[in-house]
Order: structure tokens, then C-alpha cells, then sequence
């Protein structure tokens, strides 16, 4: 039987695989049953070159049927997509990630460097080791981080540690560049940016410690994982520095002042308290 091509947003195709789509669905916590109900409904579906857009959009309204804890947690990728139309929640939010990590982190923060100063996204300590980091978003499936990304990162991260290498209490410090980003990189950039030493950060880069495996690791999710708000909502929500459901949890207020009424209020709450217990599952 010859096999189902699915159409990537990067318009390549590849064999459908259908174990791919469980465990992404797994991922999300959804239990078994629920993932054999959703892959053979799928299954029902698919036709030559479907397009993986429109099988994540058919998983998801499923899922939604079962678990709104599981729908949020599955529509991270999207979510991380919705974090725009500015860099600047993306910063934000990788800055959280790693502070919950066991990092020390700064975001948005002018540094000296040895000819000008920068602007960089994220300062990043741990232990012995001294992080400039610098995030790439992307509002768009499909769109990678080409080559010029590391190249231009690591151009600033030279000038920035000629001058941290000369600061007091530096002598003993490890100091690295980060490349974050919420799409992938090419070949060319990973190849690259592992040849002269930068730390490459993704959607699913490095394999199994990707952007996806760290935040399931601490159990962070952003505001846009929510179903039950609108783009307006969440829109408000970003431009008040609110990016993620834990700050929903911690001042419900929030949601008043974007002018929702109480029964909203509450099913957005709800949902947000699901996705942020969901290892008390």
C-alpha cells in the first residue's frame, strides 16, 4: 500500500506517520483512549498531501472534546506563533523558561561592548557561566533561521565578551552566545553555529531538549494556549506584559480589566488553572 504524503508549512513532503501524531498528542496528557479515538479519526480523513496545518486543526477540535487541559498544552507550537506581533513577549517568555530552569535572567538589558554597546534580549547566569542571548521570533510556520542569524549573533557576542573578559570577577566565567528561536534553524545555521561554539535553542533543537521538551520540563505555558480567549483578549493581555497562564492564576483582576464579564472570566480561568495543575493529573 503506498503510503499517505502530508505537506509540511515549508511545503515539503514526507510519509505520514502516525506515530508522530501520537505522541504529540501524548505529550499534551492526553491518555490513551483518547489518543486511539483521535488517530483513527484522523486516519478516517487523511488524503495524498494533506496539508500537517489541517491534521493539527482536526486533532485539536477533537481533543478540545475531551480535555481542554490537553487542547491547551497541544496548541503550544501555535501559541508560541501567537506570541507576536513583536519579539518582545517571546523575550519575555524565554527569559521566564530559564529562569525556572535554575538561571539567573535579565531581558531587554544594554551592554558595553568592546567598539559599541548592544541590546540584548536575554543575560543569562548559572553557576560559572555567563549567557548572551539573543531570540528569534516568528509569527508564521515555515520560517527558519537561516545561516546569517548565527553569523550576526555571534559577531555581537565576540564584542560583548572582549569586554566581559576584562571586567573584574570574569577572570573564571564561561562565557557563551544562545540563539533561541521558535521555529528551527537550516542545516547551514545548526552546522555552523556548532562549529564555532553558540548554543542553537528550537522548537525540537537539540533533540529531545528543544523549546517543547524545556517547557512541558517546567510546566510553562503562555497565554495564547487558551482556547477560550479570543486574539482580541489575548492581544490586551501581551500588550499589559501578561504572556503567561500562571500570571492568570496568581490575579484573576487581570481578566477584569480586559473587560470580561464574570462568566467568561471564570471559563478562562478554569482553563488556565487546568493547563498550570496539569502534574496533578
Amino acid at each position: 500500500m503506498v503510503p499517505i504524503t502530508v505537506t509540511k508549512a515549508s511545503g515539503e513532503k514526507e510519509p505520514f506517520d502516525e506515530n508522530k501524531l501520537r505522541r504529540s498528542l501524548n505529550s499534551a496528557g492526553a491518555d490513551q483512549q483518547i489518543i486511539d479515538r483521535i488517530a483513527n479519526a484522523i486516519s478516517g480523513i487523511l488524503y495524498d498531501g494533506i496539508s500537517t496545518q489541517e491534521i493539527y486543526k482536526r486533532a485539536f477540535r477533537l481533543l478540545r472534546q475531551y480535555s481542554d487541559r490537553s487542547a491547551g498544552r497541544y496548541k503550544l507550537k501555535e501559541a508560541l506563533l501567537e506570541l507576536g506581533p513583536t519579539g518582545y513577549p517571546f523575550e519575555k517568555f524565554v527569559g521566564e523558561l530559564l529562569k525556572r530552569l535554575g538561571y539567573h535572567t535579565e531581558t531587554g538589558i544594554v551592554v558595553e561592548g568592546n567598539c559599541v554597546s548592544h541590546e540584548i534580549d536575554v543575560i543569562a547566569e548559572k553557576d560559572d557561566k555567563h549567557f548572551m542571548i539573543e531570540c528569534k521570533f516568528h509569527n508564521r510556520k515555515g520560517h527558519t533561521c537561516n545561516v546569517k542569524v548565527p553569523l550576526y549573533i555571534q559577531s555581537r557576542f565576540q564584542d560583548v565578551e572582549r569586554n566581559w573578559s576584562n571586567q573584574s570577577g570574569h577572570e573564571d566565567k564561561q562565557h557563551q552566545g544562545w540563539v533561541v528561536t521558535n521555529t528551527r534553524f537550516t542545516k547551514d545555521a545548526l552546522q555552523y553555529g556548532n562549529c564555532i561554539g553558540l548554543k542553537l535553542l528550537s522548537w525540537d533543537y537539540p533533540q529531545n531538549n528543544g523549546l517543547k521538551d524545556l517547557i512541558s520540563q517546567v510546566n510553562l505555558h503562555p497565554v495564547t494556549c487558551l482556547s477560550t480567549l479570543s486574539k482580541k483578549d489575548k492581544q490586551q493581555l501581551l500588550q499589559q506584559n501578561v504572556i503567561f497562564c500562571q500570571q492568570l492564576c496568581e490575579n484573576d483582576k487581570i481578566l477584569t480589566s480586559i473587560g470580561l464579564d464574570n462568566r467568561k472570566k471564570n471559563q478562562v480561568l478554569k482553563e488556565a488553572q487546568d493547563i498550570c495543575n496539569v502534574n496533578k493529573y
